[in-house]
């Protein structure tokens, strides 16, 4: 019998598949949750949001007692893992409907599962987390929560936009918590375990949803890639608001002014902070022809392009932990913790 053709993106799933086999991380066995240094404490200084921060480095925040700034970083970090939990859950359905859809021996099918397993055990690190913390969080509200519904579904009867919503929920809390650990200042310990576990693993991911959208998003019919030139822009938008932005619960608790809320996420520099997090997204969807005269207006109205002709974007280094945020994305990472 022959074998199938080898391809760049059957090439790169294989060694994800090896990688996935020779280097995984499992949320019990190899973060110690009782050692003494990861006891999670809301006073803890090391969770002050920093001052580059949009809501810490408003006068609001800065006047703060110390013990209330730690307190609402700690806080927007257990609504940010929350929100991870509800993504992820919704990621392994839709894992589940794409691989029921592949043919027999389909290494696609294979590395889907091994995403489906770090993706949970991801959901036991975060949850692990915000139930030490003591603190409660919604996760996906309201619309999100309302339209996260139908998406498992495009794993089997559109995967190029569930692969897109895929990246569109990766890119920004990926962004985040790489500039997290590019910082000279000291994280949390258990933080920066997870957040190490977390960025390893996503760098995988991240991966095989990029080629798969190279392999097959330029073989799409005319009606199917339109629908993506439209969707694309718009779902990123929704993903980095869920990803980025306190959610109301968070404001509620604090009492944030709505002025001051305006001030950190209003912004002209709030905006180019959401189109930097987008970069990689962006130069890929550059790629498969996504980003086109007719919709490009649409990326710049939702905020995740600037005002200049949204092409490929220029390399920005990410000091301290990997060269370009663009190359990133090209090859799967090695960062263990």
């Amino acid at each position: 019998m022959l074998s199938a053709p080898l391809t760049a993106h059957t090439a790169l799933v294989s060694r994800l598949n090896r990688q996935s086999v020779n280097k995984h991380f499992d949320a019990y066995r190899d973060i110690d949750w009782d050692e003494p240094e990861h006891a999670i404490d809301a006073r803890d200084p090391r969770w002050e949001k920093d001052s580059d921060d949009p809501l810490g480095g408003t006068d609001w925040y800065r006047a703060l007692p110390q013990p209330l700034r730690a307190k609402i970083g700690l806080h927007h970090i257990v609504c940010q893992l929350k929100v991870g939990i509800d993504f992820e859950a919704v990621l392994a359905r839709g894992l589940l409907e794409f691989a029921s859809a592949l043919p027999d021996r389909s290494a696609d099918f294979r590395y889907a599962y091994h995403e489906l397993i770090e993706e949970a055990q991801h959901s036991l690190m975060f949850r692990e987390f915000v139930d030490r913390s003591g603190l409660s969080a919604p996760g996906l509200t309201g619309f999100d929560a309302f339209s996260s519904r139908f998406v498992p579904r495009l794993g089997r009867v559109f995967p190029e936009l569930f692969f897109l919503f895929v990246l569109g929920g990766e890119a920004p809390i990926d962004w985040v918590q790489r500039r997290a650990l590019a910082k000279r200042r000291a994280l949390h310990p258990l933080l920066h375990r997870i957040l190490r576990i977390h960025v390893t693993e996503e760098a995988r991911h991240i991966s095989f949803a990029k080629s798969y959208l190279l392999e097959n998003a330029p073989r799409l019919n005319p009606l199917r890639h339109l629908r993506l030139r439209i969707q694309t822009p718009l779902l990123l938008a929704a993903t980095a608001r869920s990803m980025l932005v306190p959610p109301p619960v968070l404001v509620k608790t604090y009492a944030i002014p709505r002025e001051v809320m305006k001030q950190a996420y209003g912004t002209e520099r709030e905006r180019e902070r959401v189109i930097e997090s987008f970069e990689p997204v962006r130069v890929l969807c550059h790629k498969i022809g996504l980003i086109a005269d007719s919709t490009r207006w649409l990326w710049q109205a939702a905020g995740v392009a600037p005002a200049a002709k949204p092409g490929p974007p220029r390399q920005r280094p990410v000091p301290g932990i990997i060269g370009h945020v663009p190359e990133a994305w090209s090859r799967p990472l090695d960062l263990a913790p």
